[in-house]
């Protein structure tokens, strides 16, 4: 196994609807060295949480991951996205609505954008209607308050994360056991 100092990590930055229901699962992804909330791609300096919320501020809730690409691919982790959101519903996830719901991929380099461009084609074919995921690249990624990181590992049985982030967890759990993290 590479030691520390060996390996080089990569980031990769998705967006698809609610951040802690994201973040709580690619933090379970063998190879997810770090998966932290914040919002990404919006014109206001330091957005707090009740500013995105009001969609005021342009941001997308996203989730900016750090990965070793030798344990787990650029790819997996787009297809893992797909998984436990919708892609086509255009700025929303079920019952959050509003911009900052959006479903973004936001790229560092052209590498990133042409994997993700074509995974988005690749994938179309297995939604029926259209994808509106955007694809654009990253902007600066402001990470989101303390109190929102690894909020489903620390309030599992609110209301939200029983009806909402759970089935998500728990739907990617089983799919991708082969990749979960005891």
């Amino acid at each position: 196994m590479k030691n520390q100092q060996d390996r080089k990590l990569e980031t990769i930055t998705l967006a698809g609807g609610c951040f802690w229901c994201i973040e709580a699962v690619y933090n379970r992804i063998q190879g997810v060295e770090q998966a932290v909330s914040g919002y990404i791609n919006g014109h206001t300096e330091a957005p707090s949480y009740a500013a995105v919320c009001q969609g005021d501020t342009g941001h997308a809730e996203a989730v900016q991951i750090r990965f070793d690409p030798a344990v787990i691919s650029y790819r997996t982790l787009l297809e893992i996205l797909f998984s436990i959101h919708d892609p086509t519903q255009l700025n929303r996830q079920g019952h959050d609505v509003g911009t900052q719901y959006r479903s973004g991929i936001y790229y560092l380099n052209p590498e990133q954008q042409a994997e993700a461009e074509a995974f988005v084609r690749e994938a179309a074919a297995h939604f029926d209607a259209p994808i509106v995921t955007e694809i654009l690249p990253a902007a600066r990624f402001w990470p989101a308050e303390d109190y929102h990181q690894g909020y489903f590992l620390q309030n599992p049985g609110t209301g939200y994360c029983l009806a909402v982030v759970a089935p998500k967890f728990f739907k990617a759990r089983e799919r991708y056991a082969r990749l979960w993290k005891d």
